[in-house]
């Protein structure tokens, strides 16, 4: 009889343990769904940010001017070198002035045939005809005689810098320049700046420039010159700097960067905590927070200024941005929002 009651209840014994497993596994099943990872978020705001935009170039010249003759010849003298500080006007190399002064016996000689022919178209013994053809044959030989001098003794056209000097005395002038003077009061930045901004660049227009070499140092620039085309590859069109340089710190040939600001828009700012770059990839996103959801956001960043990134696009005036704990987030992941 006792083993039959035993029999009996077993049946229940054991549902009643399945039950009671069960429920404690939906249980626990239902707390892990339900831990929320803390968060903090920053309300989006829309802030004015300057459209500052940066463009890398090299410094040059105002004016390059290379010194040559029109025709070749010996150099008799070299009256500068590189680095020599030369005015306008300055003779800076004469040349061998043995033309010149053959030019110079030539052009006598047609000034008295000249003299005696006005004599006679005086006194009637030839005519007008006769006298304008030796008054022609003067102006050539005159104008040759003025030609020779410019090429005997060369001149500077600018105040400059000697910046190459490619021969000696006692040589004989070819292909290349005798001389290179530049002019690096002021000097100019080529930028090439994207045709989106085409319409916003005006002369006059204020520049900042920065060199490598004098990394701490801001120099004032304008823009002095805008090319009216555009490059139909990288459609960008170029535009002059023009800087100062007073005390001649600034070389050609330094690498520099031109910022030039176009403006000033309403930006969303973030804390760069709140940026996350996606792996594998140069993409940049932000979790929002969302009816208690992180939501995977992508954004483009501009500008950062000081511990916040201008937000490009991406995000919205009043979005809840995740400041911190979004690591290791994904995306619809519940969120608790603590202060």
């Amino acid at each position: 009889m006792k083993r039959k009651n035993v029999l009996k209840f077993m049946p229940l014994a054991a549902l009643f343990f399945l039950a009671s497993c069960g429920g404690e596994t939906t249980k626990n099943e239902t707390q892990t769904e339900t831990v929320k990872k803390n968060v903090k978020v920053e309300e989006v705001r829309l802030t004015p940010v300057d459209q500052l935009s940066t463009f890398t170039a090299t410094v040059e010249a105002n004016t390059v001017n290379n010194i040559a003759p029109a025709m070749g010849g010996r150099i008799r003298s070299i009256h500068v070198d590189v680095g020599s500080r030369v005015g306008k006007g300055q003779t800076v190399v004469t040349m061998d002035a043995a033309n010149y002064s053959q030019q110079q016996t030539q052009l006598a000689t047609l000034k008295r045939d000249y003299e005696r022919y006005l004599e006679l178209y005086n006194v009637g013994g030839i005519s007008k005809q006769q006298l304008d053809q030796v008054k022609a044959q003067l102006d050539v030989a005159q104008t040759a005689l003025n030609n020779l001098g410019e090429n005997t003794r060369l001149t500077s056209p600018i105040n400059g810098v000697v910046t190459v000097r490619n021969y000696d005395p006692g040589d004989m002038a070819g292909g290349q320049p005798i001389l290179t003077i530049e002019n690096i009061n002021p000097v100019k930045v080529i930028i090439n700046v994207s045709e989106s901004f085409y319409s916003q660049v005006v002369k006059g227009m204020p520049a900042k420039v920065q060199v490598d070499a004098l990394s701490d140092e801001v120099f004032e620039g304008k823009v002095s010159l805008i090319h009216p085309t555009l490059n139909p590859v990288s459609h960008t069109f170029p535009v002059e700097i023009e800087v100062n340089n007073s005390d001649q710190r600034l070389r050609p040939g330094m690498f520099s960067r031109v910022t030039m600001n176009f403006g000033t828009n309403d930006r969303p700012l973030v804390p760069d905590m709140a940026v996350l770059k996606q792996t594998g990839s140069n993409d940049r996103y932000v979790f929002v927070e969302k009816d208690g959801k992180a939501v995977y956001t992508l954004v483009q960043l501009g500008t950062r200024i000081e511990d916040k990134y201008e937000i490009v696009s991406g995000l919205s005036a009043g979005d809840r941005v995740i400041v911190q704990g979004n690591a290791g987030l994904i995306d619809g992941t519940e969120v608790e929002v603590v202060e």
